[in-house]
């Protein structure tokens, strides 16, 4: 029996977790439109999982791990660049960056194991 629902996916609650942790950590800086990107980008993960997994079809929700997997990237390149612009203390862009490297393990993960033989 497989998964019946996105909520139980590894995948998707690990995006969740870090958009949490993103909005948590990013919530008192002032510079928005960095603030309102990296928020996006983190919400995309989880979102672009579930929209993928109910579209019923494995080709589709493969396209769209694809796509958290990028919204993914893009998060960790501007985790990066918070650090660089000294916008979140070292030990909490450390975490996050390594929490993003998680999440893309496990999505690559999915992919992997949803794509058929001989692809």
């Amino acid at each position: 029996m497989g998964i019946q629902k996105f909520e139980d996916i590894i995948a998707w609650q690990k995006g969740q977790d870090i958009t949490v942790a993103i909005y948590a950590s990013f919530d008192n800086l002032r510079d928005r439109s960095f603030k309102d990107q990296i928020c996006r980008a983190s919400v995309s993960i989880s979102n672009n999982i579930a929209e993928g997994f109910d579209r019923q079809s494995t080709k589709e929700f493969i396209r769209f791990l694809y796509i958290a997997l990028g919204s993914n990237s893009e998060v960790k390149s501007m985790l990066y660049l918070a650090k660089r612009l000294k916008y979140i203390d070292n030990t909490n862009t450390d975490f996050l960056i390594e929490l993003s490297k998680e999440v893309a393990k496990i999505i690559r993960g999915l992919i992997k194991a949803l794509q058929p033989p001989n692809s």
